[in-house]
């Protein structure tokens, strides 16, 4: 019997996790302690944003990629918001523009400095008035400029032009319960939203209407996550019932079962995944957990196939992700990972 029907030929069977030296981490940060499913960071190329406590208010963090070390306890920070701030994203046309959502009900968008800030930055570009309790999802539109969506705990979710800051589209009477994620398919003429009803739906923005809907599913009643894959399949986290952690792949043009289910364990925390189109790839980090588990999504059945796991001592609060054009090509970087401790921000090279 000849070794290849045992073992799956991958590319990527040799991917490891590194995490960079201690000098190379971002030291003394307070990250966050509000209880929110949300990354706690964003990162690009230039800058890496990680939302921390702070009195009377909410605030964050944006610090150039290279101010590696010791932060400062007086270093400069975004802090605009009159309460803690729940989730924030990079524009992905333009590295210096950063948007936050806040249990103040508002999102704001702002301008970072060309080197980042020198002195506390408590102005907007923009203020988004139109959610009428807190904001915990903030996704800019992966083609069009300008485009911001945001969703918020009155189970709205609402498309803002962000040059004009009008609304272009509010999407009321969809999600009868909390939303717990949203995600751009990749040409933008979609999304799909998880929510509490354990519904996972595809919106068409411009109609205002449910495309496609796939009830409970995942049984269990803890937040869960989904995804848009490039080729317009659906790939979500989430709890059974027995809160076992699972993963599924979903075909948007048949939802009755999915195209593949994996149980993981019976951890507790949230499972957040992340999507690398060029590789086909799934990253998934649970919060609490001190590992980073990754599949190989494929066309021939069972579709989600278990590639490695990176393991490390420390628990992980949040996790930013790198855009592949912030990637060091050279040295075969395929992903980059920011992994937020309780005290420090640290970098692990995929």
């Amino acid at each position: 019997m000849s070794f290849r029907k045992v073992v799956r030929q991958s590319k990527f069977r040799h991917v490891f996790g590194q995490p960079v030296k201690t000098e190379q981490c971002y030291d003394d940060i307070r990250v966050s302690r509000v209880t929110w499913d949300s990354t706690f960071c964003a990162v690009n190329p230039s800058f890496v944003a990680i939302i921390v406590e702070a009195s009377g208010g909410g605030a964050f963090l944006v610090l150039p990629l290279h101010k590696t070390g010791r932060i400062d306890k007086s270093y400069p920070t975004v802090c605009g918001h009159t309460g803690p701030v729940l989730d924030i994203d990079w524009c992905p046309h333009n590295d210096h523009v950063i948007a936050s959502g806040s249990e103040d009900c508002t999102v704001m968008v702002w301008q970072i400095p060309e080197n980042g800030l020198s002195q506390p930055l408590t102005e907007p570009v923009v203020v988004l008035e139109g959610h009428s309790k807190r904001v915990g999802i903030v996704t800019w539109h992966p083609t069009a400029r300008n485009v911001l969506l945001s969703a918020g705990c009155d189970n709205v979710v609402l498309i803002w032009n962000v040059g004009t800051a009008e609304e272009l589209y509010r999407l009321e009477g969809l999600h009868p319960d909390l939303i717990y994620s949203v995600s751009w398919s990749r040409d933008g003429s979609r999304f799909c939203t998880a929510c509490k009803d354990k519904s996972v739906r595809v919106i068409d923005p411009r109609r205002g209407t449910v495309v496609a809907e796939k009830e409970r599913a995942h049984e269990g009643a803890r937040p869960m996550r989904a995804i848009f894959l490039a080729d317009g399949k659906i790939f979500t986290t989430g709890f059974s019932r027995m809160s076992e952690r699972q993963l599924a792949l979903w075909d948007t043009e048949n939802l009755e079962e999915p195209m593949g289910l994996q149980e993981l364990d019976s951890s507790n925390g949230a499972l957040l995944p992340f999507y690398d189109p060029d590789t086909n790839v799934v990253y998934v980090c649970g919060k609490g957990d001190s590992s980073i588990r990754y599949f190989e999504i494929t066309e021939e059945p069972p579709y989600i196939h278990f590639l490695n796991t990176f393991t490390s001592k420390e628990p992980q609060r949040g996790m930013g992700w790198m855009p592949k054009r912030g990637l060091d090509v050279s040295k075969c970087e395929i992903a980059r990972f920011y992994k937020l401790h309780e005290r420090k921000c640290e970098p692990i090279i995929m």
